[in-house]
């Protein structure tokens, strides 16, 4: 997100619905494994930041620092793209659903990579497979504008990665029926939640659209939950209790 993040517009009732979601805090903090120094890239409210490390926070947005708890690591005001630090700073550098937000993807990639001493992680979707969301296929098939081209390939968001980072480790992270972190994916079960604006407003997918089409996608979503259509085509998706919606947990160690 670079300095003039769309996040000082948006993000002003983030934590109302954007809050840690405790298995996939376990499964960030596993890969960072014995880091002892850690810098948050994107950091915004300060989720997912390990309590029992030295952590030190990157954000670009004003209004993202302001809602730091108190106790909260520090912050420095910055972008992934120019990271104020030496090289080889920390022991590592994570990026959590923050790196489809920045101005230039691969510039930040590889500034995580210049001041980590030991590893990267990130945690994001795999556009190419989140597209097969019910509801960008049923009713915001415009989200597609939003992603590159070439991520919407097979297989290109890896290949990319794996460029930039060299060896990576990828896990499938799939999410709980009942996560607590109120991002784009994790009410994949619960569609009543995307008719409450407030669970909106946590989502900027719904800033970066054309508004119209916004509006439109939660009154067919709306109409459908009525006459039971959504419960028809999607019905049995009530019956898991996880699903792998394409988010993954990326992991490169270095020498």
């Amino acid at each position: 997100m670079p300095i003039g993040t769309p996040y000082d517009d948006i993000g002003r009732t983030y934590t109302a619905t954007r809050r840690e979601d405790p298995r996939i805090a376990a499964a960030i903090w596993a890969a960072l494994g014995d880091a002892e120094s850690v810098l948050n890239v994107g950091a915004g409210a300060g989720a997912y930041e390990p309590r029992d490390r030295d952590v030190l926070a990157l954000e670009p947005s004003e209004v993202m620092i302001a809602q730091r708890p108190e106790g909260a690591a520090p912050v420095l005001r910055g972008s992934a793209e120019a990271i104020p630090l030496r090289d080889g700073s920390v022991d590592a550098a994570m990026a959590i659903l923050s790196d489809h937000h920045w101005r230039d993807r691969r510039a930040g990639i590889a500034e995580l990579r210049r001041v980590a001493r030991r590893r990267v992680v990130l945690f994001n979707v795999d556009p190419a497979v989140f597209s097969n969301f019910w509801f960008l296929t049923d009713y915001l098939p415009s989200f597609e504008e939003l992603v590159s081209p070439a991520y919407q390939r097979p297989g290109v968001w890896e290949q990319e990665l794996r460029m930039l980072l060299g060896m990576i480790r990828i896990e499938p992270v799939p999410i709980p029926h009942d996560c607590v972190d109120g991002f784009f994916g994790a009410h994949w079960r619960r569609p009543e939640a995307f008719l409450d604006k407030r669970v909106r407003d946590g989502i900027s997918v719904f800033a970066r659209v054309d508004p119209v089409d916004a509006e439109r996608s939660i009154a067919a979503l709306r109409a459908d939950l009525g006459t039971g259509a959504w419960h028809t085509r999607h019905g049995h998706l009530l019956e898991l209790d996880e699903l792998d919606l394409g988010y993954r947990l990326v992991t490169a160690e270095f020498e």
